[in-house]
């Protein structure tokens, strides 16, 4: 029996077996180009370029600023202090975009990020000290380990989605709890245990030892943060990110349309991983030793919150959302052992000296304020702003 040809319409809109984007109509009503024509796409590409270089002009910019900002900063914005902590909150703020192209934009719930992370910061401690390797070559080794164990566990992982969505989440999960539990026993003196491993010093340059070269931490936990959003972004919208997007609405139609899902999930798992490896060394160098809590199933959670907080799915959302949930996680940190909070009444100092308990309900109030996250407050107001005039 022979299917019937699809209709020029269907033709028009499905993508094609290269995962090509039909190209959009070049002309408007009068036949000249309109303003989704390709004489539009370069000026479209350019605005879009414009505010991420605006921001990392501006981040760039930071560690020769003076400001001082009362209760948000305990310092200038430009002392070691400050500059350590707005350098973890772009270490997350990576992490937690690099997570969201598995949840936000395939539509995988992995509970086993945290696995990655770890390795890229255990294991460029390592090979400084077992192996002797500077920082570079012992970054690069943790990164190629990092991912061929992402293709390994990444391969097995995905073949829980048989059970569903739930099966690779735990298995995901059944991972990173091994990996969590051999770090904190300490096999061979190698971890540290639950005390972590201090950073050696001494396969790090000298730019990025003490706290006279903060600001130069701070530019490469920036490089990194740039890096993954270029890498984030421009995956997204290439051919693949469609096909990513299609998984996660629905992939049996991208099946029938002759792509395989599992190739495309194993390879955004990879990149994924990959990024969290990455991150892993930066967390190493930022907080200046590796710590057991980034290998934990929480750790995961954590990421998760960041993302949902920020938007998953969305440009800027897992990135704000991880660096405004580092910034309060710490900052609260600090108000909970203060004079301030220890001198009001039991009922309210309570509460006060746990910072996950004012984050939680933080995040309680973000959820039903915006359901969709930070980035789409905007896309309300606008919503809104439509109606009104209408």
């Amino acid at each position: 029996m022979t299917a019937s040809p699809a209709s020029p319409a269907a033709r028009a809109t499905a993508p094609s077996s290269s995962g090509e984007r039909p190209a959009p109509t070049a002309t408007g009503p009068t036949g000249s180009a309109g303003p989704t024509g390709p004489a539009a796409r370069p000026a479209r590409r350019w605005r879009g370029l414009l505010a991420p270089a605006a921001v990392l002009a501006a981040l760039a910019l930071l560690p020769y600023s003076a400001l001082e900002i009362p209760v948000l900063l305990d310092g200038p914005v430009n002392s070691p202090g400050s500059l350590q902590l707005l350098a973890l909150c772009l270490v997350f703020g990576g992490l937690a975009l690099g997570y969201d192209l598995m949840f936000g934009r395939t539509g995988l719930l992995s509970f086993g990020h945290a696995l990655y992370v770890a390795g890229g910061a255990y294991g460029t401690q390592l090979a400084m000290t077992e192996l002797g390797l500077g920082l570079l070559p012992a970054i690069g080794l943790a990164l190629a380990g990092g991912t061929a164990a992402a293709v390994l566990l990444g391969a097995v992982s995905l073949r829980g989605l048989a059970l569903g969505g739930i099966g690779f989440a735990m298995v995901t999960l059944a991972f990173a709890q091994a990996g969590s539990i051999w770090v904190q026993r300490n096999p061979g003196g190698l971890t540290g245990g639950e005390e972590g491993l201090p950073l050696h010093t001494d396969g790090v340059p000298a730019a990025l030892v003490g706290v006279e070269n903060t600001a130069n931490v701070y530019w490469l936990a920036l490089a990194y943060l740039a890096l993954t959003a270029a890498v984030v972004w421009t995956a997204v919208a290439r051919p693949v990110g469609r096909v990513w997007q299609g998984i996660r609405d629905n992939e049996q139609r991208v099946s029938v349309l002759g792509y395989d899902p599992f190739r495309h999930k194993l390879g955004v798992f990879v990149l994924a991983s990959a990024l969290g490896v990455l991150g892993g060394a930066l967390h190493l160098l930022v907080t200046a030793g590796a710590t057991p809590r980034s290998s934990t199933p929480e750790f995961t959670l954590t990421l998760l919150v960041m993302v949902v907080l920020g938007g998953s799915g969305t440009r800027w959302g897992p990135l704000v959302g991880g660096v405004l949930f580092t910034f309060l996680d710490q900052r609260l940190a600090v108000l909970a052992s203060s004079d301030l909070v220890h001198g009001l009444p039991g009922a309210l100092r309570a509460p006060l000296s746990e910072p996950m308990v004012i984050l939680g309900t933080l995040f309680v109030i973000a959820v039903y304020a915006a359901p969709g996250g930070i980035a789409s407050i905007r896309r309300s107001l606008t919503w809104r702003r439509g109606e009104e005039t209408r």
